[in-house]
């Protein structure tokens, strides 16, 4: 049966994904985003906007008296790593107390289901294998500080309220939409600047391993977490899969600009070796594996890219 689906950050790269894959799936869905990193032209032209910043309360609850949204897919974050060493209050702000605001309007609102946008690689820290949601958390930075503990507060609201709330801790996320400027993630970077002709640097030595999934997957995985989700449980959205800088670039190269060569710089302090996420869990209570493979979701990427620039 469809469901009235808010999603917060609905703009942005990932939850405008979503948005498709609730629209996809029948249901009705609102957005509400302060566009200070997403942009309008992502949200589909079906999808009701509510412009505002999660941090104002009032607004939230005014939002959600409005919409009276069934499910609530929370996506909207502060999500730089290095913003967050300098600013760790603002970091706050937005993750823990935006997100207190959306938890709260939940339960007063009758919300029945409720997903959060978590993160895998800034919780497990380097592994290497896969890490299993069972493996000890110990975040370094106050943005991974701000997802343990926004990971705590969805439990206490499911144990204190009954809302049926669940996290999913996302690996590398890459796909079509996403900013290749500022903090953004290496395939928009590399992607945009051999587009353009431009040299791409590699940090350190570039055997730096990271778990790659497709952000359409990501999408499909918030829909299937809200059906059937275990209320409280935390799940990994990756492919378990590792991939270093350099193989990354390689593959980028021959999609975009096979003539490029890459330029090496100094390592990135904090930077991880290794970061995968065993989605074992995932696969066996949502019924969710990635199916988008890496050369594939580079190629789509890659595409996305190129028609944008011509246009």
């Amino acid at each position: 049966m469809p469901k009235r689906t808010l999603v917060t950050g609905g703009a942005g790269f990932i939850g405008s994904h979503v948005c498709d894959a609730l629209l996809a799936a029948g249901h009705e869905v609102a957005v509400l985003d302060d566009f200070s990193t997403g942009r309008r032209a992502n949200v589909p032209p079906r999808v009701t906007v509510y412009e505002g910043d999660v941090r104002d309360a009032a607004f939230v609850r005014s939002v959600f008296a409005e919409v009276r949204p069934e499910w609530v897919s929370h996506q909207a974050a502060q999500v730089s790593v290095s913003r967050s060493t300098r600013e760790p209050r603002f970091d706050a702000e937005v993750n823990l107390l935006g997100l207190l605001n959306v938890l709260e309007a939940s339960v007063e609102s009758g919300t029945e289901r409720f997903v959060f946008a978590s993160s895998g690689g800034v919780l497990y820290g380097d592994v290497d294998e896969p890490a299993p949601e069972t493996h000890p958390a110990d975040p370094i930075s106050p943005y991974g500080i701000s997802k343990m503990a926004g990971e705590a507060y969805v439990r206490f609201f499911h144990r204190q309220h009954g809302l049926h709330a669940v996290s999913l801790r996302y690996a590398n996320v890459y796909g079509p939409r996403q900013d290749p400027h500022g903090e953004a993630g290496v395939v928009a970077i590399f992607t945009e600047r051999l587009l353009r002709g431009e040299p791409c640097v590699i940090h350190g030595d570039g055997r730096y391993v990271r778990d790659y999934v497709y952000v359409e997957d990501v999408a499909r995985a918030n829909v299937l977490a809200l059906e059937r989700g275990r209320p409280g449980e935390a799940y990994n959205i990756g492919t378990g899969q590792g991939t270093d800088v350099n193989e990354l670039f390689s593959r980028l190269r021959a999609l975009a600009d096979p003539a490029a060569e890459p330029r090496y710089g100094p390592p990135r302090p904090g930077d991880l070796r290794s970061s995968r996420v065993d989605p074992a869990k995932a696969r066996a209570e949502l019924g969710w594996t990635p199916a988008v493979d890496l050369d594939e979701g580079l190629r789509r990427t890659v595409a996305w890219f190129r028609a944008r620039a011509r246009a």
